[in-house]
C-alpha cells in the first residue's frame, strides 16, 4: 500500500522524468501521468526496479476535462491520499507575431499550460483539504515573469499560472497546504522541439553556445521546496542559466 504519494503531469520526459526520478529515489510513491503510454510504462517500470517504490500511470490528455475527471476519479481508494501535486505539464507551440499566429498553437497552449492544469487541481485539491495536508508544486517560467518578444500567447499562459500560483497559496493556506512556483529559463528539453513542430535543428540551434539548464536542475528545486520543514514554504524561485540574466538575453560563446 502506498504511503507517501505525489502525483506528477506530463511525466514522460524532461522535467517531468527527471522529478519522478528524483522523488523515486526519495521513497515517493508515485502516480504519473503523461499522453504516451509506452513511455509512461516504461518509466514505471524502471523506477519499480530501481527504487522499489510503488507507481501507478495515467494515460490521458490533461487538455481533455472527462479524461482528467476519469483518471483521477478512477484512482483506487489508498492512491487518493495524495500529499504532492506537481503541476509540470506545459508546452509551447510556435514562435512568431501576435498577428500571425496559429490559432491551433494558441489553443494548444492555453488547454494544457492554463486549463490543464486547473483541471487536475481542481480535482487534487479536494483531497489535499480533506487531509489538511500537502504541497502543490506548479511548473511554470521565466516567461510567466518577463515577456518576450515573439512569445505572446506562451507568455500570456504563464502569467496565467503566475496568478493561479498566487491564488492557490492565499486559499489553501488556512488548509495547511503549501504552494510553490518553480520558474525556469532555458532547459534543455523537448520542449523547444515542441515549440519549433518537431523541426530538430532549428531546436538544437536553441541551446547552442552555452550552458543551458537541465532537468535535473529543476527537479533538485522541486524537491528542495518540498524537502522543507512544514513551517517553511518556498513562494517561488526562479532559476536561470548563469548566461541568461534575463529571458530575452543569451550570452553565447
Amino acid at each position: 500500500m502506498p504511503k507517501n504519494i505525489a502525483l506528477i503531469t506530463g511525466a514522460t520526459s524532461g522535467i517531468g522524468q527527471a522529478i519522478s526520478t528524483q522523488f523515486a529515489a526519495a521513497g515517493i510513491d508515485l502516480i504519473l501521468t503523461g499522453r504516451r503510454a509506452e513511455r509512461l510504462k516504461d518509466t514505471q517500470e524502471k523506477l519499480i526496479a530501481n527504487y522499489g517504490i510503488e507507481v501507478q500511470t495515467l494515460c490521458f490528455d490533461i487538455r481533455q476535462q472527462q479524461a482528467c475527471e476519469q483518471a483521477i476519479n478512477g484512482l483506487p481508494a489508498e492512491w487518493k491520499a495524495i500529499r504532492y501535486l506537481i503541476n509540470n505539464a506545459g508546452l509551447a507551440s510556435g514562435l512568431g507575431k501576435l498577428h500571425e499566429g496559429q490559432l491551433s498553437d494558441w489553443e494548444q497552449m492555453i488547454d494544457t499550460n492554463v486549463k490543464g492544469l486547473l483541471y487536475i487541481s481542481r480535482l487534487v485539491i479536494p483531497l489535499l483539504i480533506e487531509k489538511q495536508q500537502g504541497h502543490i508544486v506548479n511548473i511554470s517560467s521565466i516567461a510567466g515573469k518577463e515577456v518576450y518578444a515573439n512569445g505572446n500567447v506562451y507568455c500570456a499562459s504563464k502569467f496565467a499560472v503566475d496568478a493561479l500560483n498566487r491564488g492557490m497559496r492565499i486559499e489553501l493556506a488556512e488548509s495547511n497546504i503549501r504552494v510553490t512556483s518553480i520558474n525556469p529559463g532555458a532547459v534543455n528539453t523537448e520542449f523547444s522541439l515542441v515549440r519549433f513542430h518537431g523541426d530538430a535543428q532549428r531546436a538544437e540551434k536553441v541551446y547552442e553556445g552555452f550552458d543551458p539548464l537541465m532537468a535535473q536542475d529543476i527537479a533538485d528545486a522541486v524537491y528542495y521546496a518540498i524537502s522543507r520543514p512544514a513551517h517553511v514554504n518556498i513562494n517561488e524561485m526562479i532559476i536561470m542559466p548563469t548566461a541568461q540574466p534575463v529571458a530575452s538575453i543569451i550570452h553565447r560563446k
